[in-house]
């Protein structure tokens, strides 16, 4: 009895015949393959109601009074190219904006209404766009510009010579200077710690004569004290 219940479990551990093991790779191959194209139907409906669902709110959209353009929540990749080619039929300019791609969504704007290069630049940086305040900040810089067009053409008429004070020197004149420093300059007295002495203390009234008897004798003084100290 020992020996039979042996030999079943040998031929129980043995592999299946061929056929056999055929018929069940062919099984599961199947069921593989029905599970895959249920999945691909399933996406394909989820993107046929996805693209129903965008031509939906970009035809309100483009109906809306008032409402240049319009941000949509973050989606993935294959959602924003759906809803960048429904923008595309419908005649609208669209953007996608975002560091990654969790975060990453899309602004369509109506074609009288695109973005200038400062709009997409505020929103590739993440910043609120205020067409209000970029109105005034161009208006300065046009300001500016012609402001400095105009000073460069005045230079360039004005005769030769010393250039007029800028609106910089006359700004800040109470910290650089001007005739203050001027009488600073002409009542300086010498720093004879350092060594300077004025030009007026520097003249010598003694004529050549009465410097070199002046020199020789403090020459022979010199010489006298050298012979007649004490000796070695």
């Amino acid at each position: 009895m020992a020996e039979l219940d042996l030999l079943g479990s040998i031929l129980s551990s043995m592999e299946r015949p061929p056929a056999a093991a055929d018929a069940e790779t062919r099984r599961r191959a199947r069921e593989e393959a029905a599970r895959v194209k249920r999945l691909q139907e399933q996406d394909k409906r989820q993107k046929v109601e996805f693209r129903k669902r965008m031509e939906q709110e970009v035809s309100e959209f483009i109906q809306a009074t008032g409402e240049p353009r319009r941000r949509f929540e973050p989606m993935n990749k294959i959602e924003r190219s759906i809803l960048h080619d429904v923008a595309e039929v419908a005649g609208l300019t669209s953007f996608s904006f975002g560091d990654d791609d969790d975060s990453r969504y899309v602004m369509v704007f109506k074609k009288e209404f695109a973005p200038s290069d400062a709009e997409l630049d505020a929103y590739r940086r993440g910043e609120h766009w205020d067409p209000a305040a970029a109105e005034q900040r161009r208006r300065l810089r046009e300001e500016e510009e012609a402001a400095a067009r105009a000073e460069a053409e005045a230079a360039a008429e004005a005769p030769s010579g010393p250039a007029p004070p800028s609106p910089y020197r006359d700004k800040y004149r109470h910290l650089i200077g001007c005739e203050a420093a001027k009488a600073a300059a002409r009542t300086m007295q010498a720093n004879k710690a350092y060594g300077c002495v004025p030009v007026a203390h520097k003249r010598d009234t003694r004529s050549i004569e009465e410097a070199m008897n002046e020199i020789r004798a403090k020459k022979r003084l010199r010489q006298e004290g050298a012979e007649g100290g004490p000796s070695a």
